[in-house]
């Protein structure tokens, strides 16, 4: 009993550590996930580099992007960080 007592602050901070840090982050990569896995042809999205293009030609794991120049780029689903709205 003496033990449990003494572990239980470790215990305590491991708990809230996991409810404040650990599980936002698992739910914010689920996000990022089923939004990568469900792009379409015409979405207009934004990579982590800061390039804005419209989503041309979806693959499993690669998607084509065409710029405002119409230039046709190669990149991997997991660069996409964001779809933009409207």
């Amino acid at each position: 009993m003496e033990m449990l007592v003494s572990l239980s602050p470790i215990i305590l901070m491991f708990v809230i550590f996991y409810f404040l840090l650990i599980r936002p982050q698992q739910k914010r990569q689920k996000q990022v996930r089923e939004m990568q896995s469900d792009l379409q042809k015409g979405d207009e999205i934004v990579t982590i580099g800061g390039l804005h293009a419209k989503v041309h030609a979806v693959d499993e794991g690669t998607i084509v992007l065409i710029t405002n120049d119409g230039a046709k780029l190669t990149y991997d689903r997991s660069a996409v960080r964001e779809v933009k709205q409207g």
